[in-house]
């Protein structure tokens, strides 16, 4: 049962093929070595007087029976014809193990026979397949243990028992060493241990020795635990208390016992006898082997049982017996009455250091199997880890380290086992010792610091301490803890750094990268807030599956979310317990109405209250306290545990009360849950109480000082007579009692939750049974699922750290390694969306780089490149800003400030304020097919801003060689271009210009922030001096706004406001023209330019901003008209296409007409118009009118080429086809209501155009005269267009006879040139369209009206003066005209001489007026005036439907 596995692998010789030569061959070799090694020993022994002669018995003269058997293998070993593997190892082994049994052999001759059985034993034929292989090897095993010689001399002894260590090893080393019994490896383990004791005052050598061969025996041993059968229902007969203790052999095979199975004694020495304790030793060791090793016999009933187990082959049970003597070699501090206070290095550390490499070296080789045999686990949960604690105080740095390297070990392969003992030694060593307010010397925080960084370097260390500990209401803030002590122990106190801090460091950043490996495994970073919605037992909580991540993430989660509740509420009820019990109510942690068990699981789980308080509620006499008092007490497993241990850790819990009645209600629950629980001895629970009592009362007088007369145990045991239901309890068990308080204290007054506790045994023996109830071990895989939670603990005090440590570091390895540590903590802020961190990362690297502070030496770009630091911290700035740009906030201004620095210092590359669509996009001309030029190039900016300094990296570079400077320069040195030539290539690793150009597909929260930095740093340097280099910045800034406006185009709403407004206030606050508002108007410009095909539903936005133009200083608007005209006709013909409104459009005729006064810029602005007039293009009811005052207003400009006023007449006239268009396809398309209104709109839009050539036709120049031949061909009928004769009425009064009106006035005034022939035009142009509509005109009631107003133009020329003198032309045409419209009238029935019912009113007022004209022309038209003909004037009789 709990055996080794034999392997199949190994077969029996005969079993294998071999020749007959080769066989035969193998024989004979083995039996020469055998037969050699005979005659060693002979040689040997004849050496000696005793063995040379013969011995005499009786008569006969016979050979000692040694040498005889020796003489007998000898002649047997060649005549055996079988193999060696049939033959029983028996028959060529006994013959030397009788010499080294022997007591009258001498050492000399004992080492030749060990060495004679050792080339045996590693000869490959002696396996477990050889005839009785396990009897021969017993025999090794026996007569090696029990091993007698004469002690010739001390070297000689060395020699023998060096030999003995060789034999006993390679015993364990054979093949054949599976047949061992358990009984027969822990001979071997004790024997090689009585060697290691011995040597203690031999040579060093011996003691090297045994040291080694003990150590590899351990190994040998427990590299095969993993191989044992798992069969434990036979090992741990027992039962499964960890109490228990390994079994008790018999005397054979004890560890303790010191006889042999010959019945002789091995230790009956004589002055010359050669025996393994002949020397003296230590009283320390001494009381190891007579203290240290004695095994508790646990009752004879058990013995067969486990002598059954111990005879049969080695496996658990010689494992279990061997691990718990290492174990019991630790305990020597119990036996010499040392406790861990006075572990100091005075104390001789060889035993326990020796025995701790021993167990070092069973848990590497066997720690993965330790787990499935139930009594090894009980010895490493217990017994081992207990020691390990008092261990792990020590002041040898030794012992501390090697303490931590076996809790290393067991973590790597016992984790789940021993959540609450790593937790133990975690708060009570490690971090004890790892900081100096405990009195730790240096050594030990070195040595505890070491351990916790490697601790720190396992991947899943730090989120298991986090899932299971920090999660755990019942257990301590491990994670928080160490993270703590990491970032504290990296700040370098008012010294240089240390290998201390940089240990820490270390540890930081290996936790760190923990976390960022972890996240290419699977990032959850979708944190859900926990809430609390209802009330559940918190201390109750329990998850469905603690191996899946689908139940456990969120259960420890929710856990965390409690445990920190119940903190805050604890600081709340240190202030005042009324307001934090209500606090926990109101958060759901306790039930709205209170119940004793809430309160009472508050108290008991929750860490950091006070004492005080919780004593003085617990004791108080109120009904609902004596209740809390009552389950509190049930919150404690006081099972198997005596009750001074017991009563200590419930008054740790709370300072017990002063007043008695206070501590009588307390000791009152706490018997009767003792009793409850442990009712062995006590009678019943009164007894309990009496007994509680009697220890306080004599913990008070053994420890107050004040009490000077001492209680003796006498009097103890006196005073408890007859408590025990009227019996005496036993005096064994008083006495242990009255011991275990006189030598340690019970604290009435604990200390506060202050620090880190030291662990004791009632601690311990507390400790062991809450590990039977804890929730099971959580094991974390590499995935990132509670780094969120755990970084958003550290975040702060790591970076801080990182960068003290970067700040003192002088060597570039610690550089190297803070930057890894800043990368990680970016790719975690960025992961888990912890925008706050990376910002505070930001500005604490963005200080490393040196770029933000004010300039101090000579050559800032040399000392940059000599600053390694400097250089390294930049490239992490960038690549940062880069790789997670996405998430930075805030820190973009510190960013944002390097890259200014670097743009003075002329080190960034040209490509910086370009965007992605300068080289891969070119807005085409939609009207022509055309592409256009990109109208803000370099050499254009170059030509029109102000001089800047050279930029980019090879200006910069120029200008430290050029000597074209006042004063001669030499040449730089080597160093200055390496520096330099470093500096170069820091700027390029940083990938600057990436920022800008990838910042499309930056989130839209980092991108708004990037462009405020943009605005804040471009209006920071506006506020300041107006010095070069801040307008310098400033337009640096703004060309960097603008390439991340035009390569976010998709994005243009997100960033426009802010773009616009930072624009306009450049506009509004510059008076005078600089580069800054030249990048600011034409940034507008090109944005517009670029984004107006791609955003059409922001296209008014984008041109109204236009109107900033609009807004400028005369003194800027007229620098840069020409040039900003340029861009608004580029814009117009890459987009009129896109421009539909009738805002956007008067945005860019209004732009227009204002450059028609312009000499330089009419050109472009009158090209613009043409583009857009020109056979109606881009015309549209929205641009119309505007584009009609657009013309107007450039036919009446001066500027410019002669012949411009009349073709831009011509435009206008030529826009009448665009009316007429639209008109036809109005009424074709539109509904009824629809065409009405749009009609109208033509209607309105046609007059307008007829009043602009009004306008134009009052030049002083001649294109006056081109405007009314324009003007005359867009009042003819023929052009389609529909009007209502309203309209026309407008016409007549707006337009014809303001015109003529006004024309008249001019003529009469001034002296302007062929006066006489635009007065001709006009007076034709008024006949020839009333002519036209006089059928439609003469059916309206103001018909008379509107005559009367011809015949009064017509009066008007014929007495106009033109330059002083009547018109003949004039005086000619006018009653030509005159008589034409008359015979016209005449003709359609319009003018004739009605009846005199209500007066002929347009027959008297015609001819009142024509009398006047021109007198002799009624007569001339209406010759035969007959009144008979009188007709009923139309004007009069009905009114015309169309009026």
């Amino acid at each position: 049962m709990g055996r080794l596995r034999i392997q199949s692998s190994i077969k029996a010789i005969e079993e294998e093929p071999e020749d007959c030569e080769t066989t035969s061959s193998n024989k004979t070799a083995i039996a020469c070595m055998v037969n050699s090694e005979v005659s060693a020993v002979l040689a040997v022994m004849r050496r000696n007087v005793r063995w040379g002669g013969r011995y005499v018995s009786g008569d006969d003269q016979l050979e000692h029976s040694l040498i005889q058997s020796l003489k007998t293998l000898r002649k047997q070993i060649f005549s055996w014809q079988h193999q060696w593997q049939t033959i029983s190892p028996a028959l060529y082994l006994q013959p030397f193990l009788d010499v080294i049994r022997s007591d009258e052999t001498g050492a000399p001759i004992t080492g030749v026979a060990l060495s004679s059985v050792f080339k045996i034993l590693t000869l490959d034929f002696l396996d477990h397949n050889t005839v009785n292989v396990e009897n021969a090897m017993h025999s090794v095993v026996d007569a090696v243990t029990s091993c007698r010689f004469e002690v010739t001399d001390p070297a000689s002894e060395e020699v023998v028992l060096m030999k003995i260590l060789q034999v006993l090893l390679a015993c364990m080393r054979s093949k054949a060493s599976v047949m061992l019994s358990n009984q027969h490896v822990c001979t071997i383990v004790n024997t090689c241990f009585r060697v290691v004791h011995q040597a203690g005052s031999k040579s060093e050598l011996l003691q090297q020795t045994a040291r080694h061969t003990m150590h590899e025996l351990v190994r040998c041993i427990f590299s095969h635990l993993p191989e044992v059968d798992d069969m434990q229902q036979s090992i741990v007969r027992r039962g499964s208390s960890t109490k228990n203790k390994v079994v008790d052999l018999d005397n054979e095979y004890s560890f303790n016992k010191s006889e042999n199975g010959t019945g002789t004694s091995e230790y009956d020495s004589q002055p010359l006898s050669g025996t393994f304790t002949s020397s003296a030793s230590t009283g320390l060791l001494n009381s190891v082997i007579d203290e240290g090793m004695v095994m508790n016999d646990n009752g004879k009933d058990n013995v067969p049982n486990d002598l059954h187990l111990m005879t049969e082959p080695y496996g658990v049970p010689c494992m279990v017996e061997i691990f718990h003597f290492l174990c019991s070699l630790l305990n020597v501090v119990e036996h010499i009455g040392m406790g861990p206070r006075a572990n100091t290095t005075s104390f001789d550390e060889d035993v326990p250091l020796f025995a701790l490499c021993l167990i070092n070296s069973a848990i590497e080789l066997g720690g993965p199997a330790i787990h499935s045999h139930p009594r090894l686990l009980s010895l490493v949960q217990d017994e081992l880890f207990q020691n390990l604690m008092i261990f792990g105080l020590s002041m040898s740095p030794v012992i501390l380290s090697t303490v931590c390297s076996i809790v290393l070990n067991l973590y790597q392969h016992l984790h789940t086992e021993l959540k609450l003992q790593l937790e133990a030694f975690l708060s009570c060593v490690v971090l004890r010792l790892a900081q100096s307010r405990y009195g730790a010397s240096y050594q030990q925080q070195e040595v505890a610091m070491e351990a916790l960084v490697d601790f720190c370097r396992q991947k899943s260390f730090m989120v298991e301490m986090y899932a299971n500990l920090d999660c755990d209401i019942t257990c301590t803030n491990v994670f928080e803890e160490l993270a703590n002590l990491l970032s504290k122990s990296a700040f370098p106190v008012n010294s240089p750094l240390s290998a201390m801090n940089i240990l820490a460091l270390d540890g930081l950043i290996a936790v760190i990268q923990g976390m960022a490996e972890r996240i290419s495994n699977g990032c959850r970073s979708q944190q859900n807030p926990i809430n609390l919605e209802d009330h559940a037992p918190f201390w109750m909580v329990e998850c469905d599956s603690y191996s899946d991540p689908d139940h456990w993430v969120p259960f420890v989660r929710r856990r965390k979310h409690i445990k920190r509740r119940l903190m805050i509420g604890a600081d709340h009820f240190n202030r005042d317990p009324k307001k934090g019990l209500e606090f926990l109510q109101g958060t759901y942690l306790l039930p709205e109405k209170l119940d004793p068990q809430s309160v009472a699981c508050f108290f008991r789980f929750t860490a950091g209250l006070d004492k005080n308080l919780v004593g003085d509620f617990l004791g108080n006499h109120d009904e609902f306290c004596i209740q809390v008092l009552h389950e509190f007490a049930g919150t404690f497993d006081f099972e198997d545990m005596n009750l001074d241990i017991a009563l200590r850790l419930f008054l740790e819990t709370f300072r017990l009360p002063g007043e008695s009645q206070k501590i009588a209600r307390v000791l009152e629950a706490f018997s009767e849950r003792y009793y409850e629980q442990s009712p062995q001895i006590l009678a019943n629970k009164d007894a309990a109480l009496l007994l509680s009592y009697s220890l306080i009362m004599l913990n008070t007088d053994q420890h107050n000082v004040q009490v000077k007369k001492k209680m003796t145990e006498e009097d103890f045991i006196r005073n408890n007579r007859n408590i025990n239901g009227g019996n005496d309890l036993p005096r064994e068990y008083l006495s242990e009692l009255y011991h275990s308080i006189c030598n340690n204290e019970i604290r009435t007054t604990p200390e506060q939750s202050a620090g880190f506790a030291e662990m004791n045994p009632s601690r311990w023996i507390d400790l062991m049974h809450k590990s039977k109830k804890t929730s099971p071990y959580i094991v974390c895989d590499s995935r990132a699922y509670l780094d969120h939670d755990m970084f958003a603990t550290m975040s702060g005090p790591t970076i801080a750290a990182i960068s003290v440590v970067f700040d003192h570091a002088e060597h570039e390895d610690v550089y190297k390694t803070c930057i890894d540590g800043f990368l990680a903590v970016a790719k975690i802020s960025a992961c888990h969306h912890l925008e706050d961190v990376l910002d505070d990362l930001v500005v604490s690297l963005c200080k490393f780089t040196t770029l933000l502070n004010p300039s101090l030496v000579e050559e800032p770009v040399l000392a940059f490149g000599d600053d390694a630091k400097a250089r390294m911290a930049t490239v992490t700035v960038f690549t940062i800003a880069n790789e997670y740009g996405d998430f930075i906030r805030t820190g973009w201004r510190n960013i944002l400030d390097c890259i200014l620095r670097l743009h003075k210092l002329g080190l960034l590359p040209a490509r910086v304020t370009s965007d992605a669509a300068d080289d891969s996009e070119a807005p085409s001309d939609t009207g022509h097919g055309k592409s256009l030029p990109n109208s803000l190039s370099s050499a254009h900016l170059q030509s029109i801003g102000t001089p800047r300094r050279s930029s980019g990296l090879m200006g910069r570079f120029s200008q430290l060689l050029s000597l074209d400077t006042e004063e001669p320069r030499s040449q730089p040195t080597e160093q200055q271009l390496a520096a330099h030539q470093r500096t170069l290539q820091t700027i390029q690793k940083c990938r600057i210009d990436s920022i800008f150009t990838e910042s499309k597909f930056l989130l839209a929260d980092s991108l708004l922030q990037l462009a405020r930095a943009l605005i804040w740093a471009a209006g920071r340097s506006q506020k300041g001096s107006s010095s070069p280099e801040d307008e310098d910045t400033a337009v640096f800034c703004l060309e960097l706004l603008i390439a991340i406006t035009l390569n976010n185009r998709d994005r243009i709403r997100l960033l426009w406001q802010g773009v616009y407004e930072h624009i306009a206030s450049i506009v509004h606050s510059t008076v005078m023209p600089c580069a800054l508002i030249e990048k600011a108007i034409f940034g507008l410009l090109r944005i517009c330019l670029r984004l107006l095909p791609y955003k059409e539903n922001l296209a008014d936005e984008l041109l109204r901003s236009l109107q900033l133009v609009l807004k400028l200083d005369a003194r800027v608007a007229d620098a840069y008209c020409e040039q900003i005209t340029q861009e608004v006709s580029r814009l117009v013909k890459a987009n009129a296409t896109h421009i539909r409104s009738q805002m956007g459009w008067r945005t860019i005729t209004l732009l227009l007409s204002i450059t028609a006064r312009h000499p330089e810029a009419s050109e472009a602005g009158f090209d613009a118009l043409v583009f857009i007039m020109s056979d109606g293009a881009h015309l549209s009811p929205a641009n119309y009118v505007l584009c009609i005052d657009a013309a107007r207003n450039f036919a009446e400009s001066r500027v410019g080429p002669a012949d411009r006023p009349a073709r831009a007449v011509d435009l206008m006239a030529g826009s009448v086809a665009s009316l007429a268009c639209w008109s036809k396809d109005t009424r074709e398309a539109l509904a009824e209501t629809e065409a009405v209104k749009l009609s109208q709109d033509i209607g309105d839009m046609w007059l307008r155009l007829v009043q602009g050539l009004r306008k134009v036709s009052l030049d002083q120049r001649e294109v006056r005269n081109h405007a009314l031949l324009s003007l005359q061909m867009c009042l003819k009928g023929d052009h389609e267009i529909y009007l209502p004769n309203s309209v026309w009425l407008q016409c007549f009064d707006m337009v014809i006879f303001t015109m003529l009106d006004d024309l008249i006035e001019l003529a009469s005034q001034k002296d302007y040139r062929n006066m006489e022939e635009t007065l001709v035009l006009a007076l034709k142009l008024l006949a020839k369209v009333f002519h036209q509509l006089l059928h439609e005109l003469s059916q309206l009631t103001t018909f008379c009206k509107l005559w009367l107003g011809v015949l009064n133009r017509m009066e008007k020329c014929m007495k106009v003066k033109v330059r002083g003198k009547k018109s003949e032309k004039l005086q000619e045409l006018v009653p030509e005209l005159l008589k034409n419209t008359l015979t016209i009238m005449k003709s359609k029935g319009v003018l004739v001489k009605r009846s005199a019912l209500g007066g002929d009113s347009l027959w008297e007022l015609t001819w009142l007026h024509v009398n006047n004209i021109v007198p002799s022309l009624q007569s001339e038209v209406f010759p035969d005036n007959d009144s008979e003909n009188v007709q009923p004037d139309p004007v009069f009789s009905e009114t015309n439907p169309n009026e």
